[in-house]
């Protein structure tokens, strides 16, 4: 259970404190509390959020650095991918990608199966122990003309030779996934809190001894004391560094902001589609004539990107402008002219900023962030114990997350044992046989929730649904309105899983505002049931339900709000 245990921060010492509750931070603080060590850990908004919540879904095997000749990052991405599926199978699945084939050279049949082929042959141990056949990862397929037509009738062109299709991951829901890496740390000792900003670091004599926080709920500052700290806040990592130490990076981030949306409809197929965008890869060493946008079924709709572009402004209003949205339209339905989409399609737009690669002002081809970035403040500032890591890619934050905490036991001088995280299951995810666990579930609680009620539930707690299901014996199974999200959910959400405010409820602990803008119904009986449990006066209740309905509305009417 996450405890919110405030008085045990700032009364504690710690081997190592985390600021940063996103999937990089929340990798870090489970690699650490498995290890031994006595972690916490502090995010200013809400776990799981920000970037991390924010995007595209996908768990990438690597296949795309196959371009650049990057053996070493394929390999590692598509290890990370496995491992996804193995320790949280209820999150992660199998996803296919079919890529159209046309004429001849670099949009030709035979150049896209010499790199699904070479694929394959770099990642053949791809489904080495994952003993559950439904999460592992074929190898690739063709199709002819007639079935790839069949599947996407819109790709009908006289020059369509076929298609290959690939497999990926992709996630059910990111935040959902992120806070399993927290409450399996939390299981091991980890504390952490949410709503609990940085504001600075604790340095003596060239050594970090602690971050000094401020908690943005009830106003109270104090310092949490460590031996070690790893400042993993992303795009705020360097200017909590300027604010806490007055440091600045020898060489500063570039931040991209990565974009898709979300429409109302499924596509036809199972498998996602990848067409090809107006922009290509100017670093690519063997390519195809563009990147790809791709079009890919998640829950009951399609998610559409994504689109890169460096971002220099607040990194707190991070939006997609309407008139944004509507070049994005015009750029797929340019790409796949039979999706016809049109504005109203559209249910919420997702970003959040990515580190980025080194490109030219105003460069139309952008060349995309090939590493993620680890500092040792010793030796780039003489200040030991502390370390900034800042990701790239969602797949490889607990990759990451092992180079960090080998860092810091390091520092620490500690005899501990190497990382476990690659093998041990995350809280929900104790399930063998996934298709097995489902069917049992679905045959107990049909009557209850529906087929597809509990297939949803199954997807977003796994085997940790018990706890949800006792919530559900209180709260009864009625669901939010216009929704799939239980009454049951937001309770648990409080009582387990420290929700402090109700747009925690509605993008991170549920599905509630994550596909679709909830209705102002749902909203108030959430809020309902959260003022009950907290204690929220009228006031409170006001202002989470004002705060929560702006959100909403930023992500549904392209920021303009």
């Amino acid at each position: 259970m996450i405890q919110r245990d405030l008085s045990a921060l700032a009364d504690g010492h710690f081997d190592l404190v985390v600021v940063g509750g996103g999937i990089f931070g929340l990798c870090t603080a489970w690699d650490a509390a498995l290890r031994g060590l006595s972690v916490a850990l502090v995010e200013r908004d809400d776990f799981g959020g920000a970037t991390s919540g924010q995007c595209f879904k996908m768990v990438h095997g690597g296949i795309r650095y196959l371009q650049h000749a990057d053996i070493w990052r394929l390999r590692q991405s598509a290890r990370e991918r496995s491992i996804l599926l193995r320790i949280a199978p209820n999150q992660v699945a199998p996803l296919p990608i079919l890529v159209p084939t046309y004429g001849h050279g670099t949009r030709g049949k035979a150049f896209l199966a010499a790199g699904v082929t070479a694929y394959d042959w770099l990642t053949a141990d791809r489904n080495r122990h994952l003993s559950d056949p439904a999460r592992r990862i074929p190898g690739g397929r063709y199709l002819s003309r007639g079935d790839t037509l069949a599947r996407y009738p819109g790709l009908e062109d006289p020059q369509l030779t076929g298609s290959a299709v690939f497999c990926d991951g992709q996630m059910h829901s990111p935040q959902r996934l992120a806070l399993a890496f927290l409450q399996s740390a939390c299981d091991r000792g980890l504390v952490a809190a949410n709503h609990l900003e940085a504001t600075g670091f604790d340095a003596q004599a060239g050594r970090a001894r602690g971050v000094e926080v401020r908690d943005r709920i009830g106003g109270e500052s104090f310092t949490i004391q460590a031996d070690c700290v790893v400042n993993a806040a992303g795009p705020w990592a360097e200017p909590l560094l300027r604010k806490g130490l007055g440091k600045e990076l020898a060489r500063p981030s570039v931040f991209s902001r990565d974009t898709c949306f979300v429409v109302r409809r499924r596509p036809g197929s199972e498998e996602a589609l990848a067409v090809s965008a107006r922009t290509r890869d100017p670093d690519a060493l063997f390519s195809r004539s563009a990147r790809h946008l791709f079009l890919v079924p998640w829950r009951q709709h399609t998610l559409v990107g994504v689109w890169h572009g460096v971002y220099q402004g607040d990194r707190d209003q991070v939006r997609v402008a309407e008139s944004e949205l509507e070049n994005y339209l015009a750029e797929v339905n340019w790409a796949y002219p039979a999706l016809e989409l049109r504005r109203e399609d559209i249910s919420m737009w997702q970003a959040g900023l990515v580190l980025f690669g080194e490109n030219a002002p105003g460069a139309e081809h952008l060349s995309f962030g090939k590493r993620s970035r680890l500092v040792d403040h010793g030796r780039e500032h003489g200040i030991r114990g502390l370390f900034t890591l800042v990701g790239v890619r969602y797949t490889t934050a607990r990759a990451e997350a092992v180079r960090v905490v080998d860092r810091v036991v390091g520092e620490l001088g500690r005899a501990l044992g190497p990382s476990r995280t690659h093998e041990v299951r995350l809280r929900g995810g104790e399930i063998d046989d996934m298709q097995g666990f489902l069917a049992g579930h679905q045959q107990q609680l049909a009557d209850r929730f529906g087929n597809d009620g509990v297939a949803n539930l199954v997807r977003n707690y796994g085997s940790d649904i018990a706890g949800v299901l006792a919530c559900a014996d209180e709260a009864g199974d009625q669901r939010l309105d216009g929704s799939e999200v239980l009454r049951a959910e937001v309770l648990h959400a409080v009582r387990v899983e420290r929700a402090c405010r109700l747009e925690d409820v509605v993008f991170n602990r549920t599905t509630l505002a994550t596909a679709e803008p909830c209705s102002e119904a749902a909203l108030q009986d959430a809020a309902g049931i959260m003022s009950a449990e907290l204690g929220w006066d009228p006031a409170r209740r006001s202002e989470e339900l004002e705060r929560t309905r702006a959100r909403v509305q930023w992500h549904a009417t392209g920021g303009t709000v």
